[in-house]
């Protein structure tokens, strides 16, 4: 009988913001199942959480979830400090912890686009500053989760697409700063299905318009984000769009 090869990211720790539920769940399932001991943080999706965990340890591997606000930066250096403790450093970090939301310009408050930027570009700032240390010490990587929103301008999401473009950017700027020890690289997802009702006309009218005739999954995400745990080191400051070309 042939001898099954080791599983690609065994001994190695990774940490996901907002890996409760969605594509951060579908993540840190990716990554444990291809041995990887995982911590994930969560802010109100306890339940969620606590689930994902079950999951997650169900695969063989340490799991565990830290209670964690990103926009905070206590609240950060917390849950960084417990996942170095429990599970012994940082190798990899997902950023993946963030808001979406529609609002026409002439109706976008204030209050809207500051909470917008403090979640999906000041969180993964935050996150990424504190663990960096426990990163050099391990070479390791970072994956931003971007957006086709942050590559392409939608009319009714003027906050929510330029603060996945900051990220966009925070990613090639980490890249060049954090280079030779830390390969930084963002994962840009386009139309999602994640089956939510509400969302059902819609998404049918996109599937139609995007090349690959059909809306991504959270394993299609799941899948580049393991890529990029995978890949070589020298692969670094990459933003990659899974949409089907949607955004040709």
């Amino acid at each position: 009988m042939t001898e099954l090869a080791p599983k690609p990211l065994q001994g190695k720790t990774v940490l996901v913001t907002g890996g409760a539920r969605r594509l951060g769940r579908a993540s840190a399932l990716a990554l444990a199942g291809a041995g990887a001991d995982v911590a994930i943080t969560f802010r109100d999706s306890l339940r969620d959480a606590q689930r994902t965990v079950i999951d997650v340890s169900g695969l063989g591997v340490r799991a565990l979830a830290l209670a964690c606000d990103v926009t905070d930066e206590k609240s950060v250096k917390t849950a960084v400090k417990e996942a170095v403790r429990e599970l012994g450093g940082i190798d990899i970090l997902v950023n993946n912890a963030a808001n979406y939301e529609t609002a026409t310009f002439e109706k976008l408050t204030l209050a809207q686009w500051d909470a917008m930027f403090a979640s999906n570009t000041r969180g993964p700032f935050l996150v990424s500053r504190e663990a960096l240390k426990f990163l050099r010490l391990r070479r390791g990587k970072i994956i931003n989760m971007g957006s086709l929103g942050g590559l392409r301008p939608w009319a009714d999401h003027a906050h929510y697409c330029s603060s996945k473009a900051a990220l966009h950017m925070l990613t090639k700027v980490l890249a060049k700063a954090l280079a030779p020890e830390i390969a930084v690289n963002c994962v840009a997802p386009g139309m999602i299905d994640l089956g939510e009702k509400a969302a059902a006309n819609f998404m049918r009218r996109m599937a139609k318009q995007t090349p690959m005739q059909r809306n991504g999954t959270s394993d299609d995400i799941a899948a580049a984000v393991l890529f990029f745990a995978r890949a070589p080191h020298f692969i670094t400051g990459q933003i990659l769009a899974v949409d089907g070309g949607l955004g040709l």
